[in-house]
């Protein structure tokens, strides 16, 4: 098998050894590349496995691929449609960063509600010497036990936050396409979601039902005391809106891991935007997740290798 691998530079920096992929034959490991570069490199080739490159249906019927693989769980950047038509097999890694996003979802939730950051920066200004009094408290500190978190997409991840939420004696409130039934959280409708979350986070897959999920009309359904999280998909989000919400008050505030467009571009309306905090789409990327990830991979590419693929998504 000549397996390419593409996005290299996005799942290690040295420090995870990618050697499990190469166990099925020909190995080729690149960065980014542009489309015409990865159709060049593709030439030949009985599979790929990438991160973020975009494999569309240009390249797919171009190419003499049997197997593409995804470094994610999600996989909007494969035309599926196309792949499925031309007998490739697409394979994603379910439930590889739970523990990651729930726990950098947690730590966005808990500096919302603390402001751990701004207290820090103030110190390192020097604030606290010019102090005349032991304690200041210039960011509002909210204690989160007893208020009610949203959560919007229960899957594992959706549940993983819950559990710690509850831990902290959060109520929890979520939206579900299909139902759970988990002790302790109350299956609501979209709209109690958005109306009842001191919290609301997002945990589900971007597609037709919740493209925007986060809008002009959702965003004046919630308190103005509240806060959205968005460990998901950046398209979850209307950007403008949720800046627009964001100056005006009509939300306390947000923090995001995803953005619309990614990296962040020139002209991304949440940038510099009041009570925004934003991170690198960092959720998975804990080393420890992206050794997992690696081994899964790998375990992927070996079963389709057998003949009897895994994880398929077409």
């Amino acid at each position: 098998m000549k397996l390419i691998i593409l996005d290299k530079c996005t799942v290690t920096k040295g420090d995870v050894d990618l050697s499990p992929l190469e166990r099925f034959g020909e190995v080729e490991y690149y960065d980014l590349l542009t489309k015409e570069e990865i159709k060049k490199v593709l030439n030949g080739a009985d599979a790929v496995v990438c991160n973020k490159a975009k494999i569309d249906r240009e390249i797919i019927e171009s190419s003499t691929l049997k197997f593409i693989g995804v470094f994610a769980t999600g996989y909007n950047n494969i035309d599926i449609e196309a792949a499925t038509e031309n007998g490739i097999a697409v394979c994603n890694v379910p439930g590889y960063s739970t523990d990651s996003v729930a726990q950098l979802t947690v730590s966005l939730l808990l500096e919302l509600a603390g402001n751990a950051s701004a207290y820090a920066r103030s110190v390192a200004a020097g604030d606290w010497k010019r102090s005349k009094q032991f304690s200041y408290f210039f960011a509002p500190i909210t204690e989160i036990k007893g208020k009610t978190l949203g959560i919007y997409g229960l899957g594992t991840i959706g549940q993983a936050v819950a559990k710690v939420a509850l831990a902290f004696g959060m109520k929890v409130i979520a939206y579900s396409r299909t139902p759970k039934n988990i002790d302790g959280i109350a299956e609501v409708d979209k709209e109690t979601v958005f109306k009842e979350s001191d919290f609301l986070s997002f945990h589900c897959p971007l597609n037709a039902d919740s493209a925007l999920a986060v809008n002009a009309e959702t965003l004046a359904m919630m308190k103005p005391t509240a806060f959205l999280i968005n460990t998901a998909r950046g398209g979850i989000v209307d950007e403008v809106a949720l800046a627009e919400a964001l100056e005006n008050e009509k939300i306390a505030g947000a923090a995001l891991d995803v953005l619309t467009e990614e990296p962040m571009s020139e002209t991304c309306p949440l940038f510099g935007a009041k009570n925004c905090i934003i991170t690198p789409h960092i959720a998975w990327a804990a080393y420890e997740t992206r050794v997992r990830l690696i081994d899964l991979v790998a375990k992927n590419l070996a079963a389709f290798a057998n003949g009897t693929p895994i994880n398929k998504v077409n």
